[in-house]
């Protein structure tokens, strides 16, 4: 609505313009008006968007349901640093390891921040990344190979032929199951879903080169795409039970990547190429198997080696303390 004013003190007529709107409209346009959302609605709205099919969005999917079942299916519109306090602490009476609370948080701050950006929620705590202990590597000797090997072989021809691919190569297991007759190419392999997101190409060893070519390309998308890895694993534990190693927690799939990239620094492959064959994003996630490259130590027992130095230099004096 247009009123004009007359003034008295001026010749001039000075207009303003009055808008009428609805109490609730002008609400709306000072507040905003934020809805409450538990993790497994987020979830929901934002998983496609998040994170690709796959792996790991099989691992995120199983992280945020069981936050989303310690939280009770709770609906918030601010997440507050005690919740994620009492989060953390209830994971820890689980019995997760830092390692593995910092993965769990990993998906749930990336959730959140999702939600904080869109105007879902309008506040987000601090994520403070567990300390994690480096641990002992597990990999497999010689012996152990052939044993396990040998017993899966025995269950399936197409189980052991993914498990020299997989010693070989380094891979993960969903990178290998997610090949197709494409991504080989000339003696080499190009794993374009990976982990990290950044594709990587290696060259194959003879053995994994016959443990791809020993199966028909016609009716299979892929050297191991009749596979999956609920049904690898499975087998895989029958297997390592039958050959005494039931008992050993470490001995899971994994344990044939950790057995190429010992064996790659053992054998005196410098860490930045151990690193490119992993297809690790950062350094540090490789420089957990530095420590087995022995070899470049060889050189101080030398200088240390008192008897030996006497053996090949008589002429100096040695005094021991």
């Amino acid at each position: 609505m247009s009123t004009s004013v007359k003034s008295d003190f001026s010749s001039h007529t000075i207009s303003y313009t009055a808008n009428y709107g609805s109490g609730a409209a002008l609400h709306d346009r000072l507040f905003n008006v934020v809805e409450k959302f538990s993790v497994a609605e987020l979830f929901e709205r934002y998983k496609n968007i998040l994170w690709e099919d796959g792996n790991h969005k099989y691992n995120v999917t199983s992280f945020l349901g069981e936050l989303n079942e310690i939280m009770l299916g709770e609906r918030f519109s601010a997440f507050d640093q005690s919740t994620l306090d009492d989060l953390i602490g209830k994971l820890r009476e689980r019995g997760n390891s830092n390692a593995t609370i910092n993965r769990k948080m990993a998906a749930l701050s990336k959730l959140l921040r999702k939600a904080y950006k869109m105007g879902d929620i309008h506040s987000l705590p601090e994520f403070r990344r567990q300390k994690e202990r480096a641990g002992r590597i597990r990999f497999l000797e010689y012996d152990e190979e052939d044993r396990l090997f040998g017993a899966i072989k025995a269950r399936c021809e197409d189980s052991y032929r993914l498990s020299l691919f997989l010693v070989d190569s380094g891979c993960r297991l969903g990178e290998a199951l997610g090949l197709i007759w494409n991504d080989i190419q000339e003696h080499r392999v190009s794993f374009w879903i990976t982990k990290s997101g950044r594709s990587r190409t290696i060259p194959l060893t003879e053995r994994a080169e016959r443990a791809i070519k020993g199966v028909d390309a016609r009716g299979n998308k892929g050297p191991f795409s009749m596979l999956t890895g609920v049904r690898y694993r499975m087998l895989w534990n029958d297997a390592k039970a039958e050959i005494g190693l039931g008992d050993d927690t470490q001995v899971v799939p994994h344990i044939l990547r950790h057995t190429c990239a010992s064996r790659l620094v053992q054998g005196g492959i410098d860490i930045r190429r151990v690193q490119m064959w992993l297809g690790h994003q950062t350094l540090q996630m490789t420089m957990r198997y530095a420590h087995l490259a022995t070899n470049d130590l060889d050189s101080c027992v030398n200088v240390l080696d008192r008897d030996r130095c006497r053996r090949h230099h008589p002429e100096r004096a040695w005094h021991i303390a």
